[in-house]
């Protein structure tokens, strides 16, 4: 095989420097490669005084780590974003859609467009949900879309996160930092902001609380707790917006409301943006030994008491098996095109595309179907012999419990190494927010491998992150 040409995000194929990036590629040019080291450095002194951190489950080193965090921004054009921002919105309205059909009449399970199995022998769809409408119809409002690059042209969304999607925090401080370091920079650029995303949050909390809700309603942010791997951005998000965040023990049911204690007594609760997963928010309906969640939540929920962001039973539309379907649930739901792409996937179930599989492992990346976080998956290039000896092994015992994709040709974007800039792998993960409209903060979070030639840009597999400019007009 020939070596894999990866679309450079900074320069074109004769060395010149694309358009986005010129002002950018001007100012690098006359940065002495000392600038570049102690920007960094300062950069690292300013999250160190925040305390951004995320934990680092298995390592036999400290659990509590910084995520490393690159100088160099990535700079995507108007016109660009315009497109992502398109093709963004059409997928979570349509994600939508299909999660109020599911849980209603499953009327795409019945026009044969999606096998009933896969829903209902999932571990991710949540029968209590049956026949229970939420507020405007919304089951997720914080969605996380992971995209790629390929070229020029050419956008991948990788997974979409519908459930509890995190990195918000690390979007907001990277840009903080950023303005920080490089206030000459954002004079010379018109960069779109990113610092309304709480209170764009807040106003999508507000517009999805209950019907029967008395004046201004009352948000709260419900974490498992200080050992949480994303604590520092439960704490943060309720602080930037003026919420309260709570622990289960802080919040009690009575009479079919929830409320938290508080020293001047029991205040109502009316939207909970609640960081636990399904089944540890309510011991009485999910998980009954769960110390984490709020005992009666779930009726409280079905009165229409209290709004949960997001829904329960949201993660059956962001399962790996069903991604594969995304680009039908588009067309069946909205009766269009999908704007970006799906990326190519096998289906390990069918006994052909199960054997080509099998025979290319070593060009393939395997994704377990409930993984997360770069955990149970092979990537096929980076593997040895016996990580895939083992893998095929698995693959044939469970075949449903397996995706497998083509390893994209990630696009690179110029990073300070330490020996000076190279290019690395990256990703992208925009956040949205649906409630009385969508709202889509210009950029997200860029993760990027940090080391050479890897594709993995997952923190807890040693990736970092860039600041995202979004150029307006």
């Amino acid at each position: 095989m020939g070596e894999t040409k990866y679309f450079d995000e900074m320069l074109n194929a004769d060395g010149s420097i694309r358009e986005p990036y010129r002002i950018l590629g001007d100012w690098l040019d006359g940065q002495p490669k000392q600038a570049l080291k102690q920007l960094s450095q300062d950069a690292e002194t300013i999250f160190r005084r925040l305390g951004i951190t995320f934990a680092v489950y298995g390592s036999n080193e400290a659990t509590e780590r910084l995520i490393p965090f690159d100088v160099i921004p990535r700079v995507i054009a108007a016109q660009e974003w315009r497109r992502l921002e398109k093709g963004i919105e059409q997928r979570v309205k349509a994600l939508n859609m299909f999660l109020w059909d599911l849980y209603h009449s499953q009327d795409i399970i019945r026009a044969g467009r999606i096998p009933e199995k896969l829903i209902v022998q999932n571990d991710a769809f949540c029968p209590q949900m049956m026949g229970l409408n939420p507020p405007k119809g919304i089951y997720s409002h914080i969605i996380g879309v992971d995209i790629v690059r390929t070229g020029p042209d050419d956008f991948y969304v990788l997974e979409d996160n519908l459930r509890t999607p995190s990195g918000v925090s690390y979007m907001l401080e990277d840009r903080e930092a950023m303005m920080h370091l490089v206030p000459d920079l954002f004079h010379k650029l018109k960069v779109a902001p990113v610092e309304n995303y709480p209170e764009n949050l807040r106003r999508t909390m507000e517009s999805v609380a209950p019907d029967n809700c008395p004046g201004n309603p009352n948000l709260v942010v419900l974490t498992p707790g200080i050992y949480n791997s994303a604590y520092f951005e439960h704490s943060f998000l309720a602080d930037q917006m003026g919420a309260t965040l709570c622990e289960g023990q802080d919040l009690f049911v009575d009479g079919g409301k929830v409320y938290m204690r508080t020293t001047l007594g029991p205040q109502r609760v009316d939207v909970i943006y609640r960081r636990i997963d399904d089944d540890y928010i309510d011991p009485l309906t999910f998980k009954a030994d769960s110390m984490l969640g709020v005992p009666g939540l779930f009726d409280a929920y079905r009165a229409g008491n209290v709004t949960l962001i997001n829904a329960p039973g949201t993660g059956i539309a962001d399962d790996k098996a069903v991604y594969t379907y995304v680009p039908q649930i588009i067309e069946f739901y909205l009766g269009e095109k999908p704007i970006l792409k799906n990326v190519p996937t096998y289906n390990c179930s069918s006994d052909s595309e199960r054997a080509y599989v099998l025979e290319n492992l070593e060009h393939l990346v395997v994704k377990e179907v409930h993984g997360s976080g770069g955990y149970g998956m092979l990537v096929g290039p980076a593997s040895t012999k016996k990580q895939r000896a083992e893998f095929s092994e698995k693959i044939q015992a469970r075949p449903d419990n397996y995706i497998v994709q083509p390893t994209l040709a990630l696009s690179t974007c110029p990073t300070f190494v330490g020996k000076g800039i190279a290019p690395r792998h990256v990703d992208l993960r925009p956040f949205v927010l649906v409630g009385d409209k969508i709202r889509i903060t210009p950029g997200g979070l860029t993760r990027v491998a940090l080391k050479q030639g890897s594709l993995v840009v997952n923190s807890s597999q040693g990736g970092g992150t860039k600041d995202t400019w979004v150029l307006e007009d």
